[in-house]
Order: structure tokens, then C-alpha cells, then sequence
């Protein structure tokens, strides 16, 4: 997710054909640990209600790429073991409108004619480094934009670096990373968009939970789709503002964690023919971190 409306400085796009495997339709139990790491955090949705507050905040209202929706946390709810984000048809007055002469993008619209959540454990839960492990089940229709992603705890996009760990728009699965060119307020993009015709000939394949996996520590970042290598980052290689640029790492500070699903917008294609109400389902997160110890 672009959290500015801006054109890449420079995008790499990465193409294979190699099929994914699907995961199955029942939850997932926690499974051991990768060697020499230790569970640090997770959230297993596993009591019905609202998300944990101790995790979890909100986005809320229109908040970015042009996108039809406005983010509430009543979109958001724990149900027989899962996360759900669900994107409604609703229509109801913007509390946040102002005279559109103020030309705020944000306030333009007077009124709202869909419903979404963002959930981010910002403020709440950040790590550096580790594997980040999150098993999900996405709507694979137009009009509609879930994603995992991370932003770096300090500093302003996009120099604060971006990670997103699983876009879905255009008919493509993306994983991306981004980080700010030589002219600091544009990003360079390093992203893989994937068609999902490539990814699998399964035409149930949005219907069933996929594992998505960041293994990030000192030296790379890899993202993952169940055993798939997406894309993959040699942090040695990103370099904030160009070489002479004062500004630190994106990927050597901590991150936050945003779960969201988007309508519409930039990216995300006309919701004309888009089914409502729309679940984005999130079995579990799970965050792993390297043993202290170092056995």
C-alpha cells in the first residue's frame, strides 16, 4: 500500500510460473519454532468479539491513493477463529467534510458509499528482524485491495521504509519493498507483481488460506506465498536518499505491522461488479525471533 499518492522513482517487476501450494480450509495449530528462533508475539483470533486492543488500533476515515472507502473499526471483528475485515456498500454522511475549496483530498468527498477497516499494531507491538508469518484468506475480485504490510516506527514516508508483505490488485498477487529516492518525498519500489494464473490454475484457490512469510534479519529481506519465493531484498543494497544521503536504513529499525482491505483507488479498479458485503479473513500472525541464546 502507497501511503502517498506518488509516482515510483523505480520500480523492478518479477515474473514467474511456478504453482503455489495451497494450504487447507481448517486453522492451522502453532507449529514449532524455525531453528534458533523463539515465538515473540502472535495473535491467534481465537476469542469472538472485537480484535485484542492490546494489539491492535485503527485507521479510521479516508486515508490515502484515492481509495472509495472509509476506514471504521466496526468493519473488524474476531468469528469462529478468524480476523474478519469486511468491505460494505453503505452509504452514510462524511463527519470530516469540509468546503471542497479546501482541495483536501481526504475531505473532498461529502459522502461515504463504502465501509472498510485498517487495523495496525502501531504504537502497540514493532519489531526488527525476524520471521513474520501470517496465514489469510483473500477475495481474488476487482475492486478490491487487501494487504499485509509494515512501515518503519521513525522517520516520514518514504524514507521510513515499506514492506508489503501481500497486495492483491489487477488480478496479480504483489510483494514489494520501498524506500526513498535521491528527491526524498518519491519512492524507489523493488516490487514483484505476479499474476495469480501463474500462481496457481486452481479456480478455488481464493478460497482457501494461504500462508504469506517474511524472513527479514541484517543482510536480506525475503517475502514468501506458501513455498513461492516473491521477491527478496539485499539490504546492503537499499540506500535512503541516494549514496551521499544522511538519512538512516529503512530496514535497520523496527516495524509496525497494517492489516487493511482497500476498495478502488490508485490501484485497486472499479468496484462496479464488486459483491458486498467482501471478508478478508486472517486465520493468525505470528512473529518469530532469532534465540538470544544462539543455539
Amino acid at each position: 500500500m502507497k501511503p502517498l499518492n506518488v509516482i515510483a522513482a523505480s520500480v523492478l517487476v518479477l515474473s514467474t510460473t511456478a504453482a503455489a501450494h495451497s494450504v487447507g480450509e481448517a486453522a492451522a495449530p502453532v507449529p514449532s519454532a524455525p531453528d534458533g528462533f523463539v515465538l515473540v508475539w502472535s495473535d491467534e483470533f481465537d476469542q469472538d468479539g472485537a480484535p485484542d486492543p492490546a494489539n491492535w488500533t485503527f485507521e479510521e476515515g479516508f486515508q490515502r491513493n484515492r481509495e472509495l472507502q472509509w476506514y471504521q473499526p466496526e468493519n473488524a471483528f474476531v468469528e469462529n477463529g478468524v480476523l474478519v475485515i469486511e468491505a460494505r456498500k453503505e452509504r452514510k454522511r462524511n463527519p470530516r467534510w469540509r468546503d471542497p475549496k479546501e482541495k483536501d483530498e481526504f475531505r473532498w468527498r461529502k459522502d461515504i458509499e463504502f465501509t472498510s477497516a485498517s487495523l495496525t499494531t502501531a504504537g502497540l507491538r514493532q519489531w526488527q528482524y525476524g520471521r513474520f508469518e501470517i496465514r489469510a484468506r483473500i477475495t481474488a475480485e476487482e475492486g478490491l485491495w487487501p494487504a499485509i504490510w509494515t512501515l518503519g516506527v521513525e522517520g516520514k514516508w518514504p524514507a521510513k521504509g515499506e514492506i508489503d508483505i501481500m497486495e492483491y490488485y489487477d488480478g496479480s498477487i504483489l510483494a514489494n519493498f520501498a524506500w526513498a529516492a535521491k528527491d526524498v518525498r518519491k519512492p524507489v519500489w523493488k516490487g514483484a507483481k505476479v499474476p495469480l494464473a501463474q500462481i496457481s490454475d486452481d479456480p478455488d484457490w481464493d478460497k482457501r488460506f494461504h500462508t504469506w512469510v517474511m524472513d527479514w534479519d541484517e543482510q536480506e529481506i525475503t517475502l514468501w506465498l506458501d513455498d513461492r519465493l516473491m521477491n527478496r531484498v539485499l539490504l546492503d543494497n537499499v540506500k535512503n536518499g541516494g549514496k551521499d544521503s544522511p538519512l538512516p536504513h529503512p530496514f535497520r529499525q523496527p516495524h509496525y505491522l497494517l492489516l487493511n482491505l482497500a476498495l478502488g483507488g490508485n490501484s485497486g479498479g472499479s468496484v462496479e461488479n464488486t459483491k458486498f458485503p467482501s471478508r478478508y479473513e486472517i486465520d493468525y500472525v505470528r512473529v518469530y525471533q532469532r534465540r538470544k541464546d544462539g543455539r
